[in-house]
């Protein structure tokens, strides 16, 4: 199946966006809005919806390029991508760095640098900064974008097999994530371990969200409205959540039979446990029942922050990393009360959505090649099949 341009989905821009506006949530350390995100409640969080998400869009854009242009047109237009991404993720770096950097020295407290993972780099600033250069080095909350650059350089070669062969290609997507298991698969940190998302892992969730773009969704459409499929789903949330309780409820721990426990647990993140993949598909099949691809209110208002901002990500997602840390900072050095955090929480919000706008209000804009123009429409959010914000 080739996309084409009317095949575009609001849903892709506000899970994204809502899954950005989680993530900011999540990595602002003891802030308790963080409650309200999906991590509390179950065993995958906005990371799944993310990266599903990515392969979704990826798809989309370069697959229709792939079937107009060829394969050595899109995947130089791929690789474009994970360099523009790339380039992004070292601009992050650097402004990040100088961001705690700054803090720590104004404040004279060394813990900010400890706690965010960057006293190797005031320690040693020339090799942190090749480890860095090399996506080795990677402070705290600054692991998603390499792992995109990443599966954005193998894509290409999954997207030529989906679009001949789509089940061979998920299969193999399958294989390397057991292989990456069996044989105990990663690339290397610095100045040790390995990467926080193992990309051979990963790469699983993102190829099945590039699947589910490449007629994969219409495929699985029976199995999704299944009322089996959506018993299963609603059975195995409510499991994932009373396991959940426990973590913060020890109690209701003694609940749990002992042979449970030693099949689930570790539930680990950073392979992609098995756990969490189902956890997210639960999730997946429950949304799209509850919200059909022309629901109107995927055009109200009330939604089109959220949209914005899954329609400029990798902006937004970089803006999100300075104000989470700014939360931080703000909870350390000033208050750190309930009010306060709310606060903060809602402000750095409404901050990442009023900058969505004003870069969709300069991109519509410079589209009409006009200095002037009102907000920018619902349709100027999608970003176009010729290299949008994926």
């Amino acid at each position: 199946m080739v996309p084409t341009k009317t095949d575009r989905d609001l849903r892709l821009d506000l899970f994204r966006g809502l899954a950005l506006w989680l993530i900011f949530l999540d990595h602002i350390p003891s802030n308790a809005v963080s409650w309200v995100t999906i991590r509390n409640y179950g065993f995958s969080d906005a990371t799944e919806i993310f990266v599903f998400i990515s392969g979704y869009t990826v798809a989309f854009v370069y697959g229709r390029s792939m079937y107009l242009n060829g394969f050595l047109v899109a995947a130089a237009r791929v690789l474009k991508r994970a360099w523009q991404i790339y380039v992004a993720h070292i601009f992050l770096f650097a402004i990040y760095l100088a961001e705690i950097s700054y803090i720590a020295h104004s404040f004279e407290n060394p813990l900010y640098s400890e706690e965010m993972g960057v006293l190797n780099f005031l320690n040693n600033p020339d090799v942190t900064i090749i480890q860095a250069m090399l996506l080795k080095f990677k402070p705290v909350n600054m692991d998603v974008l390499p792992l995109y650059i990443i599966l954005l350089i193998g894509f290409a070669p999954f997207l030529w097999l989906l679009m001949r062969s789509p089940t061979t290609a998920l299969l193999a997507s399958g294989a390397i994530y057991s292989l990456s298991w069996l044989f105990e698969w990663n690339l290397p940190a610095w100045p040790q371990g390995v990467w926080v998302f193992n990309p051979f892992a990963w790469q699983f969730l993102f190829i099945f969200g590039a699947w589910c773009a490449l007629g994969g969704a219409a495929r699985l459409s029976r199995a999704i409205n299944s009322p089996v499929t959506l018993t299963l789903a609603v059975l195995y949330l409510l499991f994932a959540f009373f396991i959940s309780l426990t973590w913060h409820v020890p109690g209701l721990g003694a609940y749990v039979p002992t042979v449970v426990g030693e099949l689930i647990y570790p539930i680990d993140k950073t392979n992609l446990d098995v756990l969490r993949i189902l956890h997210f598909l639960a999730l997946a099949v429950i949304t799209v029942r509850l919200v059909p691809r022309d629901w109107p209110a995927l055009k109200s208002p009330w939604f089109k922050p959220a949209i914005l901002c899954g329609a400029h990500s990798l902006g937004i997602f970089c803006l999100g990393v300075f104000l989470s840390f700014a939360g931080h900072f703000v909870f350390t050095e000033v208050s750190n009360r309930v009010p306060v955090q709310i606060l903060v929480s809602v402000a750095g919000i409404a901050i990442m959505a009023g900058a969505a706008w004003l870069i969709s209000w300069y991109r519509t804009i410079e589209r009409q090649g006009s200095g002037s123009g009102s907000g920018p429409k619902t349709q100027a959010a999608k970003p176009s099949l010729a290299g949008g914000d994926t």
